[in-house]
Formats: C-alpha cells, sequence, structure tokens
C-alpha cells in the first residue's frame, strides 16, 4: 500500500546539478515526514534532508547551502536539488517515511523506504 519510488538520479559533473523526485503513494504527505539519505560504497547510510508533515525543512551540514527539499502535496512527491556537486556527493539516493515523532534524519527512524537512485559525481 505505501510506496516510495525514487528518480532522477544520474551522471553528472562536479559542479552539476540534478533534481531528484521521490513520488509517494498510500499516504498523504501531510501526514508523515519524508526524508532523503544517501550510502556511498563502504559507508554507512546517512541523512541527507528531510521535511516534515508541516512543511519544516532538515539539512545535514553538509549539504547545507547546495541542497534544497521541497514538496508538491498534490502530486504527493517529494523533490530533492541538488547542486553544486563534488564527487563526494556520490551515492545512491534514497527516500523513506520516517515515523511520527521521529528525528526525520535518522536513518533508524524510518518505517517505508524507496528502491534507490544512484548519483554519480565525475568528470
Amino acid at each position: 500500500q505505501v510506496q516510495l519510488v525514487e528518480s532522477g538520479g544520474g551522471l553528472v559533473q562536479p559542479g552539476g546539478s540534478l533534481r531528484l523526485s521521490c513520488a509517494a503513494s498510500g499516504f498523504p504527505l501531510d501526514s508523515y515526514a519524508v526524508g532523503w539519505f544517501r550510502q556511498a560504497p563502504g559507508k554507512e547510510r546517512e541523512g541527507v534532508s528531510c521535511i516534515r508533515s508541516d512543511g519544516s525543512t532538515y539539512y545535514a551540514d553538509s549539504v547545507k547551502g547546495r541542497f534544497t527539499i521541497s514538496r508538491d502535496n498534490a502530486r504527493n512527491t517529494v523533490y530533492l536539488q541538488i547542486s553544486s556537486l563534488e564527487p563526494e556527493d556520490t551515492a545512491i539516493y534514497y527516500c523513506a517515511r520516517s515515523m511520527r515523532r521521529f528525528n526525520c534524519l535518522s536513518t533508524n527512524g524510518n518505517d517505508y523506504w524507496g528502491q534507490g537512485t544512484q548519483v554519480t559525481v565525475s568528470s
């Protein structure tokens, strides 16, 4: 019933931008927080950004000023605009639904995950 589907990843040069999409179904975005997470090879999955049901947003320090999270409630879709990209941003990017009252940047506070979309930053 609940489903999250990411799209928009790809190969991009350093300094470039992409817009990632997370299409949610089975629940309204004004009732749950949704976050973006990423995992690079050999690294732990980490929280990148999230948006709560009231529209408040949060970012990891490493992406502040470069990434922007937003949502379109009519389309039930959460977006992540990723800009000024660096090779260190290379990872699989996942979106997930955060459980209520949890820190939405925590990897342990989510009950549904998407399949991920690959972002590769390389010259």
